[in-house]
């Protein structure tokens, strides 16, 4: 089996959403992360080149390997942010996301992963407590 590519790396959060070079991503780069710091109450570290990722968690393949992984995250793409819910279903959340605005999926209510495309799209309490409330399920 394949070692899994994406891990917790050393580099700074911080430092790598300042190269973002369009300012209106940068912004709500550093907003997204204000929220996910405030849900979890902890430091992020980086996954891989492009991962901000809160907490450590692990998670076991179907042939019984565990992998490092992070509890819940994002990633500024260059189309959308994909915020990464992971361990949950997103299902679990549906009252919240009825609320948050206008987001996406990866098309299937269990992988965990929404996609915005700005900050403004979406209501900021809704989405600090849709991480409050994934961070106190899991």
């Amino acid at each position: 089996m394949a070692e899994i590519k994406t891990k917790k790396t050393t580099a700074s959060p911080e430092a790598f959403l300042n190269t973002i070079k369009e300012e209106k991503k940068r912004n709500d780069s550093f907003i997204i992360l204000e929220l996910m710091k405030k849900a979890t109450h902890s430091e992020p570290k980086m996954w891989g080149s492009a991962i901000i990722g809160f907490w450590n968690s692990k998670y076991t393949l179907s042939n019984g390997k565990e992998n490092d992984w992070f509890l819940l995250g994002f990633s500024p793409r260059k189309q959308n942010f994909a915020l990464y819910l992971t361990g949950q279903k997103a299902k679990n959340y549906k009252k919240l996301l009825g609320k948050l605005g206008e987001y996406s999926t990866s098309g299937e209510d269990d992988k965990g992963c929404l996609y915005i495309k700005k900050i403004a799209d979406v209501d900021s309490k809704v989405l600090l407590a849709l991480f409050e409330s994934h961070v106190n399920q899991s």
